[in-house]
């Protein structure tokens, strides 16, 4: 298992220099850690193409550009055939193996689910916003026009 994760090749970009050489690097909520990401080794992959169905006429019911990925190690078989192209469905399957590699070993620390976390955090925050601004507004309206309604009761 250890032999699948890489490090990091981000440290050795000026962006990165830049975030980690800044104080408030670890306050910054957006920063995903692709540290842990699984690598696909071609050894380790069973690749198989198969003919698709779906529309796209003669050019998918003719030819093999259904992409079967199977990781030997885990089991874990992925398939694609989101366009005609059989290089972008194989560059497409490996990044849906990637991911379902990176769930699989990292779980919470996987980047998808720091996607989600980074969402959920801005969801609750705009929510936040909102209700704060609703409380202003509502305590404006009850002092312009509070005085009002009173005098015509």
């Amino acid at each position: 298992m250890l032999g699948l994760l890489r490090c990091a090749a981000l440290e050795s970009t000026a962006q990165w220099k830049a975030l980690s050489a800044s104080p408030w690097r670890r306050c910054l909520s957006k920063v995903v850690d692709h540290s842990r990401v699984p690598v696909l080794r071609d050894e380790d992959l069973e690749e198989s193409f198969v003919r698709g169905s779906g529309p796209g006429g003669q050019a998918v019911a003719k030819t093999n550009n259904k992409v079967v990925l199977t990781h030997k190690p885990t089991g874990i078989v992925v398939q694609c055939h989101t366009t005609r192209s059989l290089f972008e469905n194989r560059r497409e399957a490996r990044k849906m193996l990637i991911g379902k590699l990176d769930q699989l070993y990292n779980g919470d620390q996987s980047v998808e689910a720091q996607l989600q976390r980074i969402e959920a955090k801005k969801q609750t925050e705009t929510a936040r916003r909102k209700q704060k601004l609703q409380a202003k507004k509502k305590a404006w309206k009850e002092r312009e026009f509070g005085d009002e309604s009173d005098k015509s009761s």
